[in-house]
């Protein structure tokens, strides 16, 4: 998706700054009436608005890869067998499921929450994809992450710590002894 880091920058900067990167008149009007001056003012527009220019270029020459993720890729695989992408209940499962004495409004049940889900995935992402957030990405992030293997989760923490994150952030204490 194009401008990705653009929208991530206005996401975090929008109330204060145009899309252009430009300080908003009445966000230097606040910064006055809370007591800056002009030149702290103007050495804070200009330092973002030099940020905003390099997140811009590497926007133009370095864009982001964009993944696109449905409801669907996040279905089971037997919900896959049971639903349609859009989340109506395939015909055959319906007539499986009738043979086997399931009835229509407990299918219909089914089929609505299956439905509101997918409804539901596609706002959160439409959302988050205005604000530069590839939310399916994200969430098929979370699913690999907690996949992983205690001595696979391990060894990323402990590269976590050599590149200095938080340690609050990390999944295990640091001193936790291996296993």
């Amino acid at each position: 998706m194009s401008g990705t880091r653009i929208k991530r920058w206005l996401n975090m900067h929008g109330k204060e700054f145009n899309a252009d990167g430009t300080l908003k008149p009445e966000a230097r009007e606040q910064m006055l009436s809370k007591g800056m001056n002009n030149g702290a003012i103007d050495s804070y527009a200009r330092r973002l608005k030099i940020n905003y220019e390099e997140w811009k270029h590497l926007d133009e020459t370095d864009p982001i890869a964009w993944t696109v993720y449905t409801a669907y890729d996040f279905f089971t695989a037997e919900e896959k067998q049971q639903f349609n992408p859009d989340g109506t209940l395939r015909k055959e499962y319906i007539e499986i499921a009738l043979s086997k004495g399931i009835s229509e409004n407990r299918l219909a049940e089914m089929e609505r929450r299956k439905k509101l889900d997918v409804e539901t995935y596609n706002k959160v992402s439409a959302r988050d994809a205005e604000k530069g957030i590839n939310f399916g990405e994200e969430k098929m992030n979370e699913i690999l992450a907690s996949r992983r293997t205690y001595a696979e989760r391990r060894k990323q923490m402990e590269q976590d710590l050599r590149n200095f994150e938080e340690p609050s952030s990390l999944p295990f204490d640091k001193d936790t002894p291996y296993f």
